[in-house]
């Protein structure tokens, strides 16, 4: 019988990765641990509990509902140690670590160039593994993939710190020879010309779609693609349009014209971070370094 105290900060963390990644070889790379050792960990913690936590289903592994109980319970006590343990001074100019940030295009073209040119002035020890939040940006959270996530999608439940950074609105692109370049357009108009719309390769849904759907009004989408990056490339020489928060259309410039989306609707753009960072004082300067980066945006 493992004695219960004689468990310790990384075993619970082990225990948490191997749940979050559903995978102990997997928890292994990420903690820097062989899969022996996470097999024996787990081995040690299924002891201490009584119960055997994680189950083989198909090609992958289950966790028990035991488990699933005891990973939310320790998760709030890792953060705050995690937390506790931080430096308490922090120095810009020798600050030396890698912080990871889950984003998208928007927010590469938008933030992270202003944010890049401060970090390089002010502390240039600070390295950003940046890395595509698509719609996962709630479970690279979790799993510690990311420390930040900037993007429209909120997370709702409880656990999570929110900053609204700045709000956007959206136009319609085209290329320059369209024949609506040098209209107004109508809703009529809008909803019958040949689109490409953005679905950013999950399921979410941009404002000015779900605002359509109110409204009773369907778009006429001949394409759909992922990413809004190569955009003028696949209106170059067509009759299609695309619909992009007014920002992503500046970073065009002159490959495409912009025209008024008779659509209202509006993107709000977020910072988020969990328990896990929230008093760390390098976090902190560094969240207040985004929203200043953000700050040209502010409405």
């Amino acid at each position: 019988m493992v004695d219960p105290f004689s468990l310790d900060f990384a075993a619970l963390r082990c225990l948490r990765m191997v749940h979050d990644l559903q995978s102990f070889s997997r928890a292994g790379e990420s903690l820097g641990l062989g899969q022996s050792s996470v097999s024996y960990t787990i081995g040690r913690l299924r002891e201490v509990f009584g119960d055997p936590l994680f189950v083989r289903q198909g090609g992958g592994i289950l966790a028990t509902q035991r488990c699933i109980e005891i990973v939310e319970q320790v998760s709030q006590m890792l953060d705050e140690f995690e937390a506790l343990a931080s430096p308490r001074v922090f120095d810009p100019g020798t600050a030396d670590l890698v912080v990871g940030i889950s984003c998208n295009f928007y927010e590469r073209v938008t933030i992270l160039p202003q944010l890049t040119r401060m970090l390089r002035r002010d502390a240039p020890g600070i390295r950003l593994n940046i890395i595509p939040s698509q719609v996962r940006g709630r479970e690279q959270l979790k799993r510690g993939e990311s420390d930040m996530l900037i993007g429209p999608i909120r997370i709702e439940e409880a656990g999570y710190y929110r900053r609204t950074l700045f709000k956007d609105d959206y136009v319609c692109i085209m290329d320059p020879e369209n024949s609506l370049a040098t209209q107004s357009l109508t809703m009529e108009a809008y909803v019958a010309t040949p689109q490409v719309v953005v679905n950013y390769g999950g399921t979410f849904r941009s404002q000015f779609l779900v605002e359509l759907e109110r409204l009773g009004q369907v778009p006429n989408t001949v394409m759909q693609v992922p990413s809004p990056a190569n955009l003028p490339d696949l209106l170059a020489s067509t009759d299609m349009i695309a619909t992009v928060p007014r920002r992503t259309a500046a970073v065009f410039g002159q490959a495409v014209t912009v025209v008024e989306c008779p659509v209202q609707a509006e993107i709000s753009i977020d910072l988020q971070w969990t328990p896990r960072t929230h008093v760390s004082v390098a976090h902190v300067w560094l969240r207040s370094k985004i929203a200043e980066a953000s700050g040209r945006f502010a409405n």
